[in-house]
C-alpha cells in the first residue's frame, strides 16, 4: 500500500506525526497468572492425565519408553538436540500461540522462567564490571554495588492467552492490550507502524523515525523527514537531541516531569517563569 501510495504522490514526508493508541487484545485480563500459579495449573493437568492414563492402560500404560530412550545417556542426548532444534526453529520464525490451554500454559511459564534467567545473567555482567573497580572512562567507583538476590521464582504475571500483551492504561481505565504506535504523513497515510508491549510513549520516538526510514526505503521513497511532531508523551531528551542533530526539526510540547533535567543535561539555563517562551 506505501508503494501504491508512494506511485501516487501520496507518500511525502515533509512533516510526519508520531501517536500511539491501546488496542484492545483478545484475551481478558482475569488469565493473567503468576508463576506458582501456573506451575500449579500445569501440575494438577498432569496429575489428571496420569490418573486417566492409569484407569485406561493399568500395569501395561502404553506409553512404554522406546530402546533409546531406556537410559539416562540416550535421554539427554536426545534432549539436547530437540533443545537445539527448537531454539533454531524460533529463532528463525515467530512461532504461533498453541491453541490448546495446556500447550500455552506451557509457554506463559517458560516465558516468566527466560525473564528471570535474563535478569540473573545481566545481574551478574553488572557485578563483574562492578568488580574491576573502574568505569569505562577510569574513574572509579565509588563503592560496591548492594548485594543481588535474584527470586527463587520468576516474578510478575503473564497473561495465558496472549503472552505479548500487557494491562495498558487507554483512555477508559486499564485494558489488556498493546501499544500501536503509528506514524504518518500530512496526507494521512501511515507509513510505519509497530505494535509495543510497554504502556507508556516515552522512548518509542526514535524507534518509529528508525521504522519510518525503513518503510519508505522499502518503498522507494527516498525523500526524508524534515519535521517531526509528537505529543508530549514522547519528550526524551537524548532521542529528540539524536534526531534533531541529523537535521530533522522536533516539534513536540515539553514534559514537565522531564523538561528541567533535559534543559540541564543539554547545557541550557532553566527558563525563568517571565521569560517570553516560558509558556511554550
Amino acid at each position: 500500500m506505501l508503494t501504491l501510495c508512494a506511485r501516487s504522490g501520496l507518500a511525502k514526508v515533509g512533516v510526519i506525526a508520531v501517536d500511539g493508541t491501546k488496542v484492545q487484545a483478545n484475551a481478558s485480563r482475569n488469565e493473567n497468572l503468576d508463576y506458582g500459579q501456573l506451575a500449579r495449573e500445569i501440575v494438577e493437568g498432569a496429575e489428571a492425565v496420569d490418573a486417566a492414563e492409569d484407569e485406561r492402560y493399568g500395569q501395561a500404560r502404553g506409553d512404554e519408553l522406546p530402546p533409546g530412550f531406556a537410559t539416562a545417556q540416550g535421554r539427554r542426548g536426545w534432549l539436547r538436540e530437540a533443545k537445539q532444534r527448537l531454539e533454531a526453529e524460533r529463532a528463525a520464525t515467530a512461532q504461533p500461540l498453541p491453541r490448546g490451554r495446556p500447550k500455552r500454559l506451557r509457554e506463559a511459564k517458560r516465558r516468566l522462567e527466560e525473564e528471570r534467567f535474563t535478569e540473573v545473567r545481566a545481574n551478574r555482567a553488572y557485578e563483574a564490571y562492578r568488580a574491576r573497580g573502574r568505569m569505562k572512562d577510569g574513574r572509579r567507583f565509588g563503592r560496591p554495588p548492594d548485594p543481588y538476590q535474584p527470586p527463587a521464582t520468576p516474578e510478575g504475571r503473564i497473561n495465558v492467552t496472549d503472552p505479548d500483551s500487557r494491562v495498558v492504561e487507554g483512555l477508559r481505565g486499564f485494558l489488556q492490550g498493546d501499544n500501536a504506535q503509528a506514524v504518518t504523513n500530512e496526507h494521512q497515510v501511515v507509513v510505519a507502524a509497530e505494535i509495543e508491549t510497554v504502556g507508556a510513549d516515552f522512548g518509542h520516538l526514535e524507534p518509529m523515525l528508525a521504522a519510518t526510514h525503513r518503510e519508505l526505503a522499502g518503498a522507494g521513497v527516498d525523500e526524508a523527514p524534515g519535521v517531526l511532531l509528537a505529543d508530549a508523551g514522547y519528550w526524551h531528551g537524548e532521542q529528540m537531541q539524536r534526531i534533531a542533530d541529523k537535521g530533522i526539526e522536533v516539534l513536540i510540547p515539553p514534559d514537565t516531569s522531564r523538561r528541567r533535567a533535559t534543559r540541564r543535561k543539554l547545557g541550557r539555563r532553566p527558563l525563568r517563569r517571565d521569560a517570553p517562551d516560558a509558556g511554550r
